[in-house]
């Protein structure tokens, strides 16, 4: 079962799905794992619904960290902010499916921790400008 796993995130690693950045983008944030040099950015577009209606990402890092941010991807597009914030670092998990060491986790959480950030501060920014509109 394990190899299974190790092949899907080695196809994610070298084919990744939704590569580059959109632009225009509705949520926009970069970060990285200090810890190993891993970096990713992620961009997204939300309809008026806010439903994600599309996903890029660029990035540099091991293999985990960029499968994870691939295989985000796929899991992103059709699902609502309010469902994409529920998503668990045991999703995450799921998603990679094979036992990680302690080094690997940072890396397989790195796509959800920008995924998060980028959305808290997309509906920051909506509450600040809606208080505007008041």
């Amino acid at each position: 079962m394990h190899d299974m796993y190790r092949e899907i995130i080695l196809d994610h690693a070298k084919n990744p799905r939704h590569p580059g950045v959109l632009d225009p983008a509705d949520v926009d944030y970069e970060d990285h794992n200090p810890l190993c040099g891993d970096r990713l950015h992620l961009t997204l577009r939300v309809d008026t619904n806010d439903v994600i209606t599309d996903v890029a990402w660029d990035g540099e890092g091991c293999a985990i960290s960029q499968a994870t941010a691939s295989m985000l991807g796929d899991e992103l597009i059709g699902k609502s902010l309010d469902e994409v914030k529920k998503i668990s670092k045991e999703d995450i998990f799921d998603l990679v499916g094979i036992p990680l060491s302690m080094n690997r986790v940072k890396c397989a959480l790195l796509s959800l921790k920008v995924l998060q950030i980028g959305i808290a501060g997309k509906e920051h920014w909506r509450k600040i400008e809606d208080e505007g509109d008041e």
